[in-house]
């Protein structure tokens, strides 16, 4: 989505896609029922006990609904959001009775245009956790030439919660386990437990090269950066970088090819995808860190996705306390690639075994 402060569409446009443009503020009380819609100033939010111990840029997100996300990180890089009449970055944890500064903005409100209602597979549900397995091709939220993802088709279809919210992220190609929170306090006890190591969290990627020895402990730092095209990336910067440790396993061998374990103890983003194509072994069909070449032809043997599966999640459940122990199986297309290389080397299609 363009940059609404500094690029309007024409009014033809804007009238295809069924959008107006207007400026908006947010309001100080009450947060939680915003709309996205005041005039054109800034304004002041007070942080309540319900918001704190949240970074501010998720803060922010909640309260500009509407606002690009692009925009967002912009206002808070240029220090236009200051906290107690202090710059911060989008890392800093809000605290109650915290002052929030917040500039006039700019929101695309969509007319007549609303998520569709989808349910996905539940593998726990309670009063404070809904955890899904969600399928690859799904983004987790709308944004970045995606009008909707999980959060706002499950919002869709269930209109009765009055809070649903996403407790982590997963890629877009990425399928498995989904962990949203249904209370503020669980999700304010969930990111603690992110925080502190109280989470487990395991993937399977299948990578391209023949891995050596059981199990290897990587530690290489990341850095978030804009290319020269406008994709948003990450690499490895032993400068810059922000620490990022993930432990492989190897689960199997399969011939010119590796079905590893990932189990992560940071969690930035496209921490599996870079640390693995760093080391020489992209995951299978990654269009963005993986081998191209590689990646077309796996499509034509069946793989027409990224092999990268949530698969185990073992949490301290945020009202309780007990723990809880998930696990999400590879998808039928992901689990026939790999019977496949197990049979010769050559993957069976789901047509195959039909």
């Amino acid at each position: 989505m363009k940059d609404l402060n500094n690029a309007r569409p024409p009014a033809s446009r804007r009238a295809a896609k069924g959008r107006s443009v207007r400026p908006v503020t947010p309001k100080a009380a009450p947060l939680a029922d915003h709309q996205g819609l005041g005039p054109a100033a800034a304004s002041m939010a007070v942080v309540d006990a319900g918001q704190a111990d949240q970074r501010v840029d998720n803060f922010l997100l909640r309260v500009c609904k509407g606002v690009p996300r692009s925009h967002v990180y912009r206002i808070l890089r240029s220090g236009e959001v200051r906290v107690n009449s202090k710059r911060v970055d989008a890392t800093y944890r809000l605290q109650e009775g915290d002052k929030v500064r917040i500039p006039p903005v700019r929101v695309a409100v969509r007319t007549g245009v609303k998520a569709r209602a989808v349910e996905f597979p539940i593998v726990h549900e309670d009063e404070a956790l809904l955890i899904i397995a969600k399928p690859s091709g799904v983004a987790v939220h709308g944004g970045s030439g995606v009008s909707f993802g999980v959060i706002e088709s499950l919002r869709a279809a269930r209109p009765l919660l009055k809070f649903l919210e996403l407790a982590h992220r997963l890629d877009r190609e990425t399928s498995g386990l989904l962990v949203l929170a249904k209370k503020r306090s669980a999700l304010t006890a969930l990111h603690a437990n992110f925080r502190e190591g109280h989470m487990y969290k395991r993937y399977l990627a299948l990578v391209h090269g023949q891995w050596t020895g059981p199990k290897r402990s990587v530690t290489l730092p990341l850095r978030k950066f804009v290319s020269k095209n406008g994709e948003r990336r990450v690499s490895v910067d032993r400068n810059e970088g922000m620490e990022a440790r993930t432990d492989f396993r190897v689960e199997r061998a399969l011939g010119e090819f590796t079905l590893l374990s990932a189990e992560l103890h940071t969690g930035r983003t496209h921490q599996i995808r870079v640390h693995l194509s760093h080391l020489g072994f992209p995951i299978a069909g990654d269009d963005k860190y993986g081998d191209f070449e590689l990646n077309r032809s796996l499509a034509k043997k069946g793989l027409s996705r990224m092999f990268l599966h949530a698969t185990e999640l073992r949490l301290r459940h945020p009202v309780s306390g007990e723990e809880l122990r998930l696990e999400a199986p590879l998808p039928p297309e992901l689990d026939a690639f790999v019977h496949g290389l197990e049979q010769g080397g050559k993957p069976a299609l789901r047509s195959d075994k039909a």
